[in-house]
């Protein structure tokens, strides 16, 4: 994967060429120096959506049971807001 980085005036000046990086990888637009969007191909698009896992999912992994792990509980006192 190659990853091409234009300025929005390197874009607006030559569209075919941004379209054309972005067959073999995401193509960063800049406003003003700093990375501002992204394009992708129709296909690396729907890749990226496609992978809808919830949380729970992402956290799991295989043997996880077999780590030991029992973190200290955390102790958060409350006290009355000061409204004066």
């Amino acid at each position: 994967m190659t990853i091409t980085t234009l300025s929005s005036r390197e874009l607006n000046q030559d569209v075919s060429r941004a379209k054309k990086a972005a067959e073999n990888g995401p193509v960063f637009i800049t406003d003003r120096g700093k990375p501002a969007h992204v394009l992708l191909s129709i296909e690396e698009y729907r890749r990226l959506t496609r992978q809808r896992r919830s949380i729970a999912e992402a956290l799991d992994m295989p043997g996880a049971a077999e780590i030991d792990f029992e973190p200290p509980r955390a102790n958060i006192a409350s006290r009355p807001a000061d409204f004066s």
